[in-house]
């Protein structure tokens, strides 16, 4: 085996065939993120976001051991109701694959899928970063390093605000990743617009964060961008509610460790502020997948008339 053996849709490869916009999008947010039936609206609402912006989706998973990128609607609604699911990151997939076992892909995981696919960008919720704490744990996510040797365009709400967002920025500095935020000077925290912390860099256009992805990708960088998509004002969460929250979420999850800690802290999250992060994450999910349509469709353009 020289490379590995991809489950293309229909859809997926004929837009990669044709060079035609095409977003990844993660399945953590269907088996480990949002609860059942939550979680398969909004990965049905995802995709179709991301078609009315001109791209094709593809949602990518492993699935009873084979890597899936692009998913149809009867796996979608089988993913969101299933018990027995792994969540994995990159260094999970071939232990996984092995035993032909099913996943949802964190970041981490569908960059490295995407990138093996030949898809350039990618739409999340927010990424995994340094926690709270991580002096003591070394809790560090994975999509940190990823982003640091994966050249994937990551478009996200930000880092989740249950992390250590100046340490999550100064991580990702070391890692030589860009980061951008689109409209605004500052750096998004998941739930509210602004997180204290300012961006490295703006860019206001779809066509302008198209053009930093090929001239990153001519310079030979080798890491990821990342784009940070504040999450609607509308939508957005207010700061003492949702920081208050989260700390009282964050004091429960003592003596939870690992890759168990981010999904208890969404669900107690969600529970304690009754619903409202949920309602906020999937506004902020979907809208992510609108931009990152956007930006797809304007490199697609820029590649071909090159």
């Amino acid at each position: 085996m020289t490379k590995p053996d991809l489950k293309l849709s229909a859809d997926v490869a004929a837009a990669l065939a044709a060079g035609d916009a095409i977003v990844a999008l993660e399945s953590t947010i269907i088996t480990h993120g949002m609860p059942y039936p939550a979680n398969l609206e909004t990965a049905r609402a995802v995709e179709q976001v991301v078609r009315d912006n001109g791209a094709t989706p593809a949602t990518i998973a492993v699935i009873g051991g084979a890597i899936h990128v692009g998913l149809t609607d009867a796996q979608l609604e089988a993913l969101a109701q299933a018990k027995d699911v792994v969540k994995a990151s990159s260094r999970d997939l071939a232990a996984v694959m092995v035993r032909k076992g099913s996943a949802g892909t964190t970041v981490s995981a569908t960059m490295r899928i995407a990138e093996l696919a030949g898809i350039r960008i990618f739409a999340t919720g927010g990424v995994g970063g340094v926690h709270r704490g991580a002096e003591q744990s070394f809790d560090i996510s994975a999509d940190l390093t990823e982003l640091g040797h994966t050249g994937t365009t990551v478009v996200c709400a930000g880092v989740k605000s249950i992390l250590d967002i100046p340490k999550t920025l100064e991580f990702l500095e070391t890692q030589r990743v860009p980061i951008i935020a689109y409209g605004s000077d500052d750096f998004p925290a998941f739930f509210t617009r602004q997180s204290g912390e300012k961006a490295d860099h703006r860019l206001d256009t779809p066509e302008d964060i198209a053009m930093a992805m090929i001239a990153h990708e001519v310079l030979g960088s080798g890491t990821g961008i990342l784009i940070a998509n504040p999450i609607p004002e509308a939508d957005a969460l207010s700061p003492d509610f949702i920081d208050g929250t989260i700390a009282d979420a964050v004091a429960e999850s003592r003596g939870i460790q690992r890759k168990e800690v981010t999904p208890f802290l969404l669900a107690r999250i969600n529970e304690l502020s009754g619903g409202k992060s949920l309602t906020a994450n999937i506004a902020l999910v979907k809208n992510n997948a609108a931009l990152a349509a956007k930006v797809a469709v304007a490199h697609a353009r820029l590649k071909k008339s090159a």
